[in-house]
């Protein structure tokens, strides 16, 4: 297949004027744009990080600014009538990342200056920061006689990292709510206010002040705002996905498959299209590769803190239902990690019960399911992933080929020899270590599982067979196989058009391996 010559495609570019000025791939969201700003004068959106919201925030920008040159041909230069320019005050909150107080207080200040520089300094009287913002809005737009656009990016950047440690979090959010706070008394001034972010937090004159603060993030007329929908790879960019196709030498409808596996799912409303994860997909039509680029990108500390914070078992994160309210429910005050999950990324809607307002939440796809699990893995072993993948691989092919034996046996001596976490004298280490590892490798796991008289410890799907595991310790696979038998788990499975393979396993807690295991698929 032949490979086109096309755009270059803006991985990692989060700046409007730049794509257009170096005619680089622009996946037209004007349409956005157009009904944000007619929507509402103050707008809030929520999404994970890497999803584009900065550069969504910089097209604001570039609109407001009265650029219409750089629109043209997009869904915005089509309908828009008005064309004006505005006074813009862009923070890029970012940048204020793992700050102490003082810090925090000295990039806030420097923002402020940098805009005071073209509308002039604040009266030397008033130095403090909502003093100062105020005070910027109110002479820009004196002196342009125009309202003033404010647009703030990752406005809960500074508190993220500290959501867990709440005496520093206190100090960082007074020091922010200080900020925010003209926002509403400068109501009169302002032409339009535009906050992302990835979370909410309580107690930010965002929230707590700003009574006709309009959140799109679940509105399913703004699902697609940011990420990159099924419909814009068929038609936006429809030649991309046709060089990938060739690239990896398989059809177009099988390049979409494994795209769709490893970066699709996500959904933030419902109903809503699929959507894609930009910043992966870009990646992997530039390298013509499916690796895991969002999760490889970072992990945010404060989710992993929260995660341990919240005692997360592996297994329990999937396939979970929450309520509508839960997703209102402050950063510092979640009685459940679930929310913060969803917010960041981690999970996404896959149905929602409109009678009784609830929504399943999921893990998105395989990128997620696998870089989530390699964050969990520490727990339950304490070094030795990383240098031990030429074992993962072997065991990841005995897997693929449905060698259930020795893929056990390769996971034994791997087992001996990693150092182990502490707490480990328990049978559900092992199983959710079982769960983390199966996950990584691949496959779909679920643990326990009811059936009529039980429930089975671990079920696996690979594709060729389900896999029945019953889990001991320091008793043997033998007492493991005879519960399966005892209580007939296999019926349960009886109509999967699947062979059922029964596995019992029982782990050393001393040697904090597996001991023995017996197989059988009758």
């Amino acid at each position: 297949m032949e490979v086109k010559e096309l755009k270059r495609l803006p991985v990692g570019i989060q700046t409007y004027d730049e794509i257009v000025n170096n005619n680089w791939l622009y996946i037209d969201k004007t349409e956005y744009v157009y009904k944000m700003k007619n929507l509402s004068k103050y707008v809030f959106l929520s999404r994970p990080r890497r999803f584009g919201k900065s550069l969504l925030v910089s097209t604001l920008a570039a609109y407001f600014e009265g650029k219409r040159h750089l629109f043209k041909g997009t869904y915005i230069d089509r309908v828009e009538k008005d064309w004006a320019e505005y006074p813009v005050l862009r923070f890029d909150m970012s940048t204020a990342k793992h700050f102490d107080a003082q810090t925090l207080t000295i990039e806030l200040e420097g923002k402020l200056t940098d805009y005071e520089e073209i509308y002039g300094p604040n009266d030397a009287s008033k130095p403090k920061l909502n003093q100062r913002l105020e005070g910027l809005i109110k002479r820009a737009y004196e002196q342009t006689g125009k309202q003033v656009v404010v647009l703030i990016d990752e406005y809960d950047a500074p508190l993220l990292d500290v959501a867990h440690e709440k005496v520093q979090l206190d100090d960082l959010r007074q020091i922010m709510r200080n900020f925010y706070s003209p926002l509403k008394a400068c109501d009169s001034f302002l032409k339009f206010v535009f906050i992302t972010g990835i979370t909410k937090f309580s107690q930010l004159s965002i929230f707590s002040e700003l009574n006709n603060l309009k959140n799109i993030s679940m509105n399913p007329e703004f699902a697609a705002v940011c990420g990159i929908s099924e419909e814009e790879i068929q038609t936006q960019m429809s030649d991309y996905l046709d060089n990938f196709a060739g690239a990896l030498e398989t059809t177009r409808g099988e390049a979409m498959a494994e795209l769709k596996k490893q970066y699709d799912g996500y959904h933030f409303a419902w109903p809503s299209p699929d959507i894609f994860n930009p910043f992966s997909l870009l990646n992997a039509f530039q390298d013509n590769a499916l690796n895991s680029y969002w999760f490889e990108s970072g992990t945010p500390t404060f989710l992993i803190e929260m995660m341990r914070k919240f005692n997360v078992k592996p297994s329990d994160i999937d396939g979970k239902e929450v309520m509508a309210s839960a997703f209102d429910a402050p950063t510092e005050n979640m009685q459940s990690i679930t929310p913060l999950l969803y917010q960041s990324g981690y999970l996404t809607i896959k149905n929602y019960d409109r009678m009784f307002n609830i929504y399943r939440l999921e893990i998105p796809n395989q990128e997620i399911r696998i870089g989530l699990m390699e964050s969990l893995l520490p727990k339950y072993v304490t070094t030795g992933w990383e240098s031990g993948l030429t074992t993962i691989a072997y065991m990841c092919r005995a897997l693929y080929n449905d060698n259930l034996d020795e893929m056990l046996r390769l996971l034994q001596t791997y087992l001996l020899t990693i150092p182990q976490c502490d707490n480990t004298n328990y049978e559900g280490h092992y199983q959710q270590m079982l769960y983390v590892i199966f996950s990584l490798l691949g496959r779909y796991v679920d643990v326990e599982v009811r059936t009529p008289k039980g429930r089975v410890d671990m079920v696996m799907y690979s594709g060729k067979a389900l896999y029945l595991f019953e889990l001991k310790l320091n008793k043997s696979a033998e007492a493991a196989m005879n519960q399966i038998n005892f209580k007939d788990y296999p019926s349960r499975f009886a109509l999967v058009g699947l062979p059922v393979v029964k596995v019992g396993i029982n782990f050393n807690s001393e040697t904090h391996t597996i001991e023995d295991w017996v197989i059988a698929d009758k």
